[in-house]
């Protein structure tokens, strides 16, 4: 990390030898190579002014803790459409290792994990731009849609059969077919 907090897109740190004494800020923004090649990965249509800043802070001897946020614009296609589906992401991450992961969890039993997903062991090298692609892809929308689009009425049928649609399938729907055949029946 430079003095300023700059750090380059997919560097790794050693937590360490950074000091412990002091946080340590950093900022970090992806060239247009680095973001198609998350887009490309994250199966997004485009991804551009990414930003991903915050600082680590250490926490007792050895432990840190990362509080950041990251802000990125992704393009996706439409999930009825295939329109492109533009979402500004702003999101906050924390995340904080810990030295002693596997003691910290080792009274709750043998395979018990952590509920809290924001914990994770101190890693040998710690490498900012995956925690922030981990992020990017939980933020995202699983179901982008554009503007008015619907999914519509999908009907399967055999040749010859009237096709059941979105409205038969509700609940009732099987009671509702009975009684009008019922009602036919008394006219």
């Amino acid at each position: 990390m430079g003095h300023d907090g700059l750090t380059n897109w997919g560097a790794s740190l050693k937590l360490r030898e950074l000091s412990p004494t002091h946080a340590h800020p950093f900022r970090m923004t992806p060239t247009s190579e680095e973001c198609e090649e998350i887009a490309t990965a994250l199966g997004l249509s485009s991804l551009r002014k990414v930003k991903f800043e915050g600082k680590l802070t250490p926490v007792g001897k050895r432990d840190w803790q990362l509080e950041a946020t990251l802000g990125a614009t992704v393009v996706q296609p439409c999930v009825a459409t295939l329109a492109p589906v533009t979402t500004r992401i702003d999101t906050e991450v924390t995340r904080s290792y810990l030295s002693d992961f596997d003691e910290a969890f080792d009274e709750g039993g043998e395979d018990e994990m952590p509920s809290d997903d924001t914990i994770e062991p101190l890693p040998l090298e710690l490498i900012l731009s995956t925690v922030a692609e981990e992020a990017l892809a939980l933020a995202a929308p699983d179901y982008p849609r554009a503007e008015g689009a619907d999914l519509g009425v999908t009907q399967f049928t055999e040749p010859g059969q009237k096709a059941m649609s979105d409205e038969d399938a509700k609940p009732f729907a099987s009671l509702k077919a009975l009684r009008d055949k019922l009602d036919k029946k008394d006219d």
